[in-house]
Parts: C-alpha cells; sequence; structure tokens
C-alpha cells in the first residue's frame, strides 16, 4: 500500500495492516502532516509507526520527521513536465504569476501588498491565478486589484492554461508560509521560470539554502525589494535564472519515476528476505 498524507489516510492505514500484516506500507507525507498534524494529532504520529517506509517531497522535510523514524525516510522530489514550446515572457512589462488557491497559509495577498510599495515608474504587473474558497478571499481579491493597477486576480484556470501563464512570466512568487514542497514550484524548475519564494524550509528543502531569492514570510517591502532587483538588474535576474536551472533536474519525471522503482524494490525486496509476517495491530 502507497497512503498519501498520514492523518486522512489514518482508518486505511490502520484496516490495510490489520488485514494484511505481511505486506509493506509506504506512507507519503505532506506539508500538511509534517508541519501541523504530527503535531496535533496522535493518528498522524500512529500512521508514521504502521509505515515501513515514509517518502517527504525535499530534502528538509527530513528535519520534521521523529528522529528515531527517519531510518525509514526517503526524498523523493515530485516531478513536473516540460513546455515544448514555451510563450515568451511580454517585452513591455515585467510580468509576475502567482499560483495558489486563495488560503490563509499561502498568503495569498502579498505580492498584491508589495505591489503598492513598487517605484511609481515599474514595469511589473502581477497575474493571480487561483481559486477563491471563501466570499471573503473573493471579495479581499477584487479589493485589491482596484486599489493595484499592478495587480491582476484571474481566478481559477485548468491546469494547462497555469502552466503557459507561468511559462510566459518572467518570475513565479510563492509566498506560503507553510509548504511542504509546492507543485508549482515543481512546474516553475521545469518551465524554465525563476522563482521569488518565501523563506520556509518546503522552499529551501528544493532550491537549497543559498538561492539568493528568498524573503521572509511576510515581508511586502523586501519582496517588493526583490521584485524590482529582478526588473532592472539583468544579472541578479539571470543568476535567479542560473540558479533555477541547475535545480531543474530534480523535478525531471524520468528522475521521480526511479526513485520510486528503486524504493519499492528494496521495500520488496527486504520483505522477500526477511520471510515472516508481521504482527497484526
Amino acid at each position: 500500500m502507497i497512503a498519501l498524507h498520514a492523518r486522512r489516510s489514518f482508518r486505511s492505514i490502520h484496516e490495510f495492516r490489520r488485514l494484511h500484516p505481511e505486506l509493506p506500507l509506504i506512507l507519503v507525507l505532506t506539508g500538511t502532516d509534517l508541519y501541523r498534524d504530527i503535531r496535533e494529532s496522535s493518528r498522524a504520529r500512529m500512521a508514521m509507526e504502521m509505515a515501513d517506509r515514509l517518502v517527504v517531497l525535499q530534502a528538509m522535510a527530513l528535519q520534521e520527521v521523529p528522529v528515531r523514524l527517519r531510518s525509514r525516510a526517503t526524498v523523493i522530489h515530485q516531478s513536473a513536465e516540460g513546455m515544448r514550446r514555451p510563450s515568451l515572457p511580454p517585452s513591455r512589462t515585467f510580468r509576475i504569476c502567482v499560483a495558489g488557491h486563495l488560503r490563509p497559509v499561502k498568503d495569498p495577498f502579498r505580492a498584491a501588498m508589495a505591489a503598492r510599495v513598487l517605484p511609481r515608474d515599474s514595469r511589473i504587473r502581477i497575474d493571480h491565478v487561483g481559486a477563491a474558497l471563501s466570499t471573503h478571499m473573493r471579495l479581499t481579491a477584487r479589493r485589491y486589484e482596484r486599489r493595484s493597477p499592478r495587480y491582476r486576480w484571474l481566478g481559477e484556470k485548468p491546469h494547462w492554461q497555469t502552466r503557459r501563464i507561468i511559462a510566459a512570466s518572467h518570475l513565479l512568487v510563492i509566498t506560503s508560509r507553510i509548504e511542504g514542497n509546492s507543485n508549482v514550484l515543481c512546474e516553475a524548475l521545469a518551465l524554465g521560470t525563476p522563482v521569488i519564494a518565501s523563506m520556509i524550509s518546503g522552499n529551501k528543502g528544493t532550491l537549497g539554502d543559498g538561492y539568493p531569492g528568498y524573503f521572509p514570510v511576510g515581508d511586502s517591502r523586501r519582496l517588493a525589494e526583490l521584485l524590482s532587483l529582478s526588473e532592472l538588474d539583468a544579472g541578479f535576474y539571470r543568476l535567479l535564472k542560473s540558479r533555477c536551472a541547475e535545480m531543474a533536474h530534480q523535478v525531471c519525471p524520468a528522475r521521480e519515476t526511479e526513485s520510486w522503482r528503486n524504493l519499492i524494490d528494496r521495500i520488496v525486496d527486504t520483505d522477500r528476505r526477511a520471510g515472516a509476517p508481521r504482527e497484526s495491530l
């Protein structure tokens, strides 16, 4: 069994282990698991204990796994496809993309706040793709649109269209307060769009400690400074692009497939050598 999300999959995990104590169980830990649920939910912790192997989605997530269970943990980065003919970013504006549903954990309006302190002559324009999950969020997005001509909320778009918007942007901005490993970060790396990201472990575990495009969580002014620097300093922008290009191999689909194949081969081989069934829980 391969289960996603410790707390939400607890019943299935428990039932599988009861019915099939001899079979291997792999648990994929999400950001919600690592940065919230394993601290608050006994079921999430029990699910981890029942798993033979744990999969985390970026390197720094290993630090959140209890020490006694880390030997079971493996890092497998999520993958994303590239694009054969991505659209080029516009030349008259410096296009920024924010991609994510409007939820508090995503700090969704941080880029809109940063846009309000940009220099008047900045060519930056921000397109925000994502569904409003409440009436309050929808009204807030519209209010920011009225206040800042630089910011435009596009609402929810199909995946293929979101990818095109990311590919046709100069930068992707990730403002999350908590992130296990952002799907949209993987998409940007695969599409060749450089990233400005909040300084959280979910981003650092993929981009690395020394990545130059981090800003402190919730810091609108520092985010605005990095956006301006990216727009005006060609050397800094090239640095972001080159660093993201160096990380792109991590999100290659063939690499993810091979990592999963190796993990499953190892766990099956270990089971065969052990030979004995586990005790029923």
